[in-house]
Parts: structure tokens; C-alpha cells; sequence
């Protein structure tokens, strides 16, 4: 996989370096802001990308970029990395897209296990979400919601909270130990649960309602 980076600490750009290196992916691109990298992808052609949030041109600079390259390279994939989990940086992020794109914490993709499993899913065509924040959102129903997540089983509530994260059926099954045909029926149960109506765009319509359901449904504390 080609690999684009753009963070501007030193330390932990040429950390993502070594571990890129190490998953055996191509780094093409190596800078400190946003605006180099988009320079440098306008003439080196790269698969995922990986911008710090908080860096230059402006405080957020990573969501200005990827709002820019989503625009311009539709194709590229999109991985978001903060210090922080914060929740309107999730909304931000689901506003650029939920398809090709990521948001996790520095911090837990610092291995090569974590940052590779990331990248794949990503040039896959998922959304990742940092667990931590896909949590926090299925916790915290409001209203007419609750109700309908009440009626959610245990089981169900377990695939919906992976669903958050963007992880695909096969992806559900594996976490959980079950089949892929006991995760179809689970969340065909939990979108008709849910009230989401139906449509013929298939992984990308679940992911995408879950998470509308979701982002509709938030109030930050």
C-alpha cells in the first residue's frame, strides 16, 4: 500500500515511518502540513493517507486537508489521528465521509498490528472509528432512541457497537465468534429495530445508517 503522511511532530512522523516500514507499506510521502501534502499527492499518487488533526495551515489543519482531498481525491482513503477523543472531531470526520476514512487516537496505533489492521480496512472501503468513541455513542441514547435500543438483545447491542467501529460482517464475526450468516440476521434485525429504512446500496447503507442514526441522536455532555 502507498502511504502519504502529514504530521507536524517530528518524532512521531518519523515513528509512523518505522511502522510503516515494518507492515511493509510504501511511504511516498512524508511532511509536516497540510498543504506540502497536498503538493506532494498532486504529482505522487498514494492510497491512504494519514494527517495529524491538529496541525498546520490552521489549528485543525488534518480536517481542512482531508475536506480538500476528499474533494479532489475522492479515491484516497483518509486516516484522522488526535491525542484526544473528541467527540465533534468524530462528527467533522462523518461529515467528510463514511467511506475510506478513520479517526483513531495516536496512542493506539502506535504497533504494527493496530496500524496495519487500521490502513487495510480503510483502503477496504470501511470506516474506523476508535473504539473508545463508537462506545460512548451506542451508551449514550436519547428519547425516542432509547426506547428503540431497548429493544435491542445483548447480542444485538454487541454487533451494533462493532458496526460503530465500521467493521464489516466478516469483521463482527470474527470479534464475536459467531457465524457471518448469524451477523446478516442481526443486523437485519437491528436496522428494522431501528426504524432504518431499506435501500439497495448494501454494506455501504448499513454502515452509513447506523452511524447517521447515531450522529442524529448525540448530545455531547
Amino acid at each position: 500500500m502507498r502511504v502519504a503522511i502529514a504530521e507536524d511532530g517530528a518524532l512521531f512522523r518519523e515513528g509512523l515511518v518505522m511502522l510503516l516500514g515494518a507492515t511493509g507499506h510504501e511511504v511516498v510521502a512524508c511532511v509536516g502540513g497540510g498543504d506540502e501534502l497536498i503538493a506532494e499527492l498532486d504529482h505522487e499518487p498514494a492510497d491512504v493517507a494519514v494527517l495529524d488533526i491538529r496541525m498546520p495551515p490552521e489549528p485543525e489543519g488534518g480536517l481542512v486537508t482531508a475536506e480538500r482531498l476528499r474533494a479532489t481525491h475522492p479515491g484516497l482513503g483518509l486516516l484522522l489521528l488526535s491525542h484526544y477523543a473528541e467527540t465533534h472531531y468524530l462528527m467533522r470526520v462523518l461529515d467528510i465521509g463514511t467511506e475510506r476514512i478513520g479517526y483513531r487516537l495516536k496512542e493506539k496505533i502506535a504497533s504494527v498490528d493496530v496500524l496495519g489492521d487500521t490502513l487495510e480496512r480503510i483502503n477496504a472501503g470501511e470506516i474506523v472509528i476508535e473504539p473508545v468513541l463508537a462506545k460512548r455513542l451506542v451508551e449514550r441514547p436519547r428519547g425516542r432512541e432509547e426506547k428503540a435500543l431497548a429493544e435491542l438483545s445483548e447480542r444485538e447491542e454487541e454487533v451494533l457497537k462493532l458496526m460503530a467501529e465500521g467493521r464489516s460482517n466478516p469483521g463482527i464475526a470474527g470479534q464475536l465468534y459467531i457465524s457471518p450468516k448469524a451477523v446478516e440476521k442481526h443486523v437485519a434485525s437491528i436496522l428494522s429495530k431501528l426504524g432504518i429504512p431499506p435501500d439497495d446500496t448494501g454494506h455501504h447503507r448499513r454502515v452509513l445508517a447506523v452511524l447517521t442514526y447515531l450522529r442524529a441522536r448525540w448530545i455531547e455532555s
